[in-house]
Formats: structure tokens, sequence, C-alpha cells
């Protein structure tokens, strides 16, 4: 185990070496910032007023065209790449770089009333009008020929200019939301089925399509499963493939245009495009291969949309603390860096409610996407709309073209630190071994996001939430934490936590085996198990297929209503729940260290570790709303196996980059003491943090 993890460690120090020279940023560098300019909503003769005052902020790029079609190709065929020369060549002037966009989220008016087809149909039938973003079908042949069209004239003409660093395909590339049910859509799904069941009876087979009298014959007659076109329910095993093909038809989208790209663009210029930060009807993991890093969009305050329990009164000015962190760690993947392609200037226009910012809190973002991997941080946008859809988002000037906004001020605060910061910067800075014995790898796969939310058996259940939950945990322990896929190296980590891991295989129950027996810690959680990789439940008792992992009976499960509260004993501490309880009867190798107080099985195991080997497996059988149980299962699970965890004060994010560690207060009810060690020395930042402040120390 400790030879393959010191084995990590240099291959991701090999990694980091490596992006450096593929000019992303080097590692002297820490980080560049830059932030979105749409040369076509503005006179001309403000451009280089506004690129010039975009470098005197501390801006090192900019970032063109994701929404130009129209102005790019006004008529189908006839391009115009004057107007955008002569920006990229004043960008250049002022000293910016420039990071070239597809324009394939927004279609020109010309193509959409010539092509109709190219338009989503969404779940009622209706097809979408022009005058939207992301409303085109990811299936229709004709908007993927109009779109290699202008991507490839963009490419050739921008692929070897010296001021373009890199490429963002697309924007936000997610429907929004919205499942697309158009006719090719339809085509295209039943190919996807044909290309993954070979055969009609194995379909029928996964789909268990002899319940409810749902037997299909041939692949043709497969439908496009619609909750607006039942009478009860849709097939949860249809549904759930439905979702895997939506997630791999966005996926084909944005490789398609990678591959274009890299047809014709110099190799000095990378390829990306902007997710959104967890979204699970894409899958952005699927596209690892073919861009050359995953990068995400970032609001942490967008009223009433992004309220997952963040800390205080105040904290919907502030947002969730682990939100970025989480994205971070998601993003990294397998390339070990990420990026922000949009993180929030300031105040927004879309949420229930928009409210300002809390002085400071922009900064503190933006060093907590530093500390977490972000080799790029982008803002949308330098100025503020007056116009369209989004004139109330702030960018990094206001109304005026030339007044710092909140955003512009922060953000020009943060890159002056970062400029003295790169004076600081050690190359053989090692990471702390204590922090890196700490390190926690979240086993991850939508389909197990998938399965519970199309099947939820209680509204109280939320998996978004339950990932969520985890990863804050993990952080406020000041635990590192990486994403990973079951087809990595799990010996590469010390900790594997697998939250609500319901599908899985004897392949998968194999090599989590093996990962203990070699001394690996697993950490499995409530509805683990529970179900093969079609949906279906086990032909046993629940429970039985893993029983030999957890060391457990899974007796049944319970969920409670909203207004009734079961309680928990652990450690002479007493902890409630009402949403999910696995109920446990251990082995007689297994240790319980949680018990339930109340109903009829009162006295029965909530949480359980067991020894295997020389690693050992937890259980933790319940889901929380506050996370609290879930949080002291886990301190006493790594006390046990002899990890030293810290519990951070409520609201502190703490992590470690490039050998500076970075402390940040993301409460809005109390000051915080940063404990530092007697050999620290402060680079920004005192010990006492007041909310949104932040401590940068090495």
């Amino acid at each position: 185990m400790q030879v393959k993890f010191l084995s990590l460690i240099i291959l991701i120090t090999f990694t980091l070496k490596c992006i450096g020279q593929n000019s992303v940023t080097k590692p002297e560098e820490l980080v560049k910032t830059g932030v979105y300019y749409y040369p076509e909503q503005w006179d001309k003769s403000q451009w280089d007023r506004d690129f010039k005052n975009m470098k005197s902020l501390g801006f090192e790029f900019t970032h063109f065209a994701e929404f130009a079609w129209a102005m790019l190709e006004p008529e189908e065929g006839k391009f115009d790449f004057s107007w955008l020369d002569e920006a990229v060549l004043l960008a250049k002037k002022n000293g910016l770089k420039v990071i070239m966009c597809t324009p394939t989220a927004a279609p020109p008016v010309w193509l959409t009333q010539k092509y109709p087809e190219v338009l989503l149909v969404k779940d009622d039938g209706i097809r979408a009008k022009h005058g939207g973003r992301e409303h085109f079908s990811w299936s229709s042949k004709k908007y993927g020929e109009l779109s290699e069209k202008i991507i490839s004239e963009m490419a050739k003409h921008y692929g070897n200019d010296s001021t373009i660093v890199g490429w963002q395909i697309d924007n936000e590339p997610s429907h929004y939301g919205t499942v697309d049910y158009g006719e090719e859509v339809l085509k295209h799904f039943q190919l996807w089925l044909q290309n993954k069941y070979s055969s009609i009876d194995s379909l029928n087979f996964a789909w268990g399509t002899t319940f409810w009298s749902q037997r299909y014959t041939s692949f043709a007659q497969m439908i496009l499963p619609n909750v607006k076109t039942n009478v009860q329910q849709v097939n949860p095993h249809a549904l759930l493939d439905f979702q895997r093909f939506n997630a791999f038809e966005c996926s084909k989208f944005v490789s398609f245009q990678a591959k274009i790209l890299k047809k014709y663009i110099d190799s000095s210029q990378w390829v990306t495009t902007n997710f959104m930060d967890f979204h699970s009807k894409v899958d952005p993991w699927l596209n690892d291969k073919d861009l050359d890093f995953l990068a995400y969009t970032m609001y942490p305050v967008g009223g009433g949309f992004n309220n997952m329990g963040g800390v205080g009164e105040q904290s919907f000015r502030v947002g969730v603390p682990n939100k970025i962190a989480f994205a971070n760690d998601f993003f990294r993947y397998k390339k070990k860096f990420t990026a922000v392609m949009e993180l929030q200037p300031g105040q927004v226009n879309w949420g229930l409610y928009n409210p300002q910012t809390y002085p400071g809190i922009i900064r503190a973002w933006l060093w907590s996407a530093y500390v977490g991997g972000s080799k790029l941080i982008c803002s949308y946008r330098y100025r503020q709309p007056l116009y369209g859809g989004e004139q109330y988002h702030y960018g990094m000037v206001g109304t005026d073209g030339v007044t710092p906004n909140v955003g512009g001020r922060e953000y020009g605060q943060f890159m002056k630190e970062i400029q003295q910061l790169r004076t600081q910067y050690k190359p053989n800075n090692k990471i702390p071994q204590e922090y890196l014995q700490r390190k926690t790898a979240i086993l991850w796969n939508w389909d197990n996001y998938r399965v519970t939310e199309i099947q939820p058996q209680t509204n109280q259940w939320n998996p978004s939430k339950v990932i969520y939950k985890f990863h804050r945990i993990l952080k406020e322990l000041n635990c590192p934490v990486d994403f990973i896929s079951e087809d990595m190296d799990f010996a590469s980590y010390p900790t594997i936590i697998a939250p609500m891991y319901q599908l899985v295989d004897d392949k998968l129950i194999e090599k989590l085996t093996l990962y203990v027996k070699n001394g690996g810690h697993l950490v499995l959680t409530a509805r683990s198990g529970e179900k093969d990789r079609n949906g279906h439940l086990w032909e046993m008792p629940y429970g039985k297929k893993i029983e030999t992992l957890t060391g457990d009976k899974l007796l049944f499960f319970d969920a409670l209503p909203e207004d009734k509260l079961g309680t928990i004993s652990m450690n002479k501490k007493t902890y409630s729940w009402n949403n999910w309880a696995d109920v446990l009867e251990p082995l007689a190798r297994t240790e319980s260290f949680a018990t339930y107080n109340d109903q009829f099985y009162k006295s029965k195991s909530a949480a359980t570790l067991t020894k295997i080997g020389k690693g050992t497996v937890s259980y933790i059988g319940v889901d929380t709303d506050n996370g609290a149980f879930e949080k002291e299962c886990l301190f006493q699970m790594y006390n046990k196996i002899g990890i030293r965890v810290n519990k951070l004060a409520d609201g502190l994010m703490l992590d470690w980059r490039d050998g500076f560690w970075v402390a940040v207060n993301y409460s809005t009810n109390h000051q915080i003491k940063v404990d530092l060690p007697k050999t620290a020395k402060i680079i920004f930042g005192k010990k006492l943090l007041n909310p949104a402040e932040v401590i940068v120390w090495e």
C-alpha cells in the first residue's frame, strides 16, 4: 500500500510538471486569471480602453465568441472574422492572451428558421423556438453539419495565432435540465440501445419488461421514456438507460467539437469546456480523453438554488463552505488539475432572489478555487450588460463601463496577491505527510445517483445532499479529497468512501475486497449494494450480495415521515434521523458502534466496522439532514484505523497547494482562530479570521 501510495505522489508531481510544459499554466505561475468579454456587444471605440483597464486590474487573459455565431456567420456560408481579428489584436496589444470559444451554444436566426428541425423538443411535445441558448438538439445531424463548418473555419483562422492559448467548446453543455424528445433523439436512442444490448431479449431482461406487459419484439418499437406521457410510472430501468443515453449524447457533441478543433489548431492550444458545476443530466468524465482538462462554472450565491447548508444568518451571501472545494475535487479527476471558466463576479440576475455578495467573499472564492487545484480562473463577465436577459448580472465594472464593481475590486486584490505569491513559490515543496495520510477518495458513478433519484422511496431522499454532505464532512475533517471511478487504482488511497453505491457487480466487489485485504479502509453508506447494474434487486435478502464485505446482515431499511424523528446512540451521544435507516445485525467479527434507540428495532445496529485482512470496512446505515451522525462515524473510523484528522471550526475550509496553506472563514456568525504551527510564515491575513476573510501561510 505505502509503496503504491508514494508512486502516486511521484506520478502527480510529474503530471503537474507536464502541465506547465503544455502551456496551461507553468508551475511557478500558480494560477492565471481572466475574464469574459463580448466585443460584439460594445462600440469598437471602447475596446482598446476596456482591454487596457482589464490589464491594469491584473487580468492575464480574456475570453471571446461563445455567443457570436450570428456575427461570425451572418449568412449561411458567409464568414466574417474581421471584427474578431481586430479584438484579438487589441487584446494582444494590451498584453492579454485569449481563450477562443466555439459559438454553438446560441445558433443564429437564419439557421433556426431555415432548419427548425435542429431545435430540441420538450417533454410536452413543443419544439423550442429561436431566442435562447442550448435549445438545439445534440442529436441533430444538420446542426452537427453546420457546427462543423463554423468550428472548422474558426480553427483554421485562429489555430496558429499565438495570442490564442486555448479553446472553450460551446457554453455549459447541459440543456439546463431540459430533456430532448425530438425525432432524431429517438433514432439515436434506438441505435444506442441496439449497440448496448445486441439482442432484444437482452434488453427485455434488463428492463424487466414482463412487468406490466411492456415486452418488446424489436428495437424499432422503443419509445423515449417520458413521465408526461405515462399515467402512473415510467419503467425505471428504461429511464435509467435514457439518462445514460442523454449523458452520452452530450459527451458525443463535446467530443465531436474537440476532434474538429484538434484537426486544425496548434498543439500548444488546449481544448476544454465549462460544464455546470454538478449536473446529473450530463457526465463530464465521459469527455476526459477528448479534452485537455475539465473545467466548470461556479456561482456559489445564486439566491435560493445553492443553499444546501451555509453557516450563519448571512450565509445566503457567502454560499456553502465546500461548494467550490467540491467542484475542484470532482473536476480534477484524472488530470489532477482543473479550471473555473465562470466564477461569479458579484450579484447575479437569475436566482429566486439575487442578493449582494458578502464583503470579501469573492476574493475568498478565488483563493478557494486556487488552493483546490484550479490552474485557470475566469469570470463571467468584464462589463455589466446594458440590455438582454442578464442586465442585472454584475461584471467586473459597472454600467458606465469603467468603474470597478465589488467583483472588480476583489479580483484585483486577489491578482495582486497571486503576483506576490509567485515570488515565494519553491518548486520542491512537498505535501505535508500528515495531510497526505488523510487523503480520501470518493468512489463515484452517476448511475448510483440516478437510480436513487428515480426511485427515492421517501420524499426526503436527496442524492445531491448525500454526496455534498459526505464531501463536506471530509473537508471539515481537513482531508484532501479526490473523486475516482471504478477503473482507477484503489490502492493509491488510504481511505475510500462510496456514498449510496447501490449498483454493484462481482467484479467491483472483488476489487473492493482486495483493496481492503491489502490494507485499504472502505466506507459504505446507506443504500449500498442493493441492485445489479441493470437496477434489479438481487435475488437474495437485502444486503446479502455485499455481506462478506460489510460483515453485516441487512435486516431491512426504514424511512420516517417528515414530522417524526428517530434517534441513535453513539459514544453516549444521541443523534436524530428520519430520512433513511439500514437496520443492521453484525456478524461475529464485526463491531457495532452505533445503535437505534427507538422504533421496534431498538438496540439494532446503525453503524459498524469490520476487519478484513489488513484493512477495514465501515458501514454507515443512516442518512440524516445535518450530517452530525455521519461526521462522528467518520471521525471514529479514522481514529480506529490510526489516521489523525482535524475537526475544523464550523465554516472553516483549510487546504494546501504549492507549498502554501490557505484557510477561509465561510461562517457569517463568528470569527475563527486558525491554529498555526510555530514555524508558520503568514503571507496574507491574520490568525483570527472574520467572516469571508482569508489567511495564507507557508
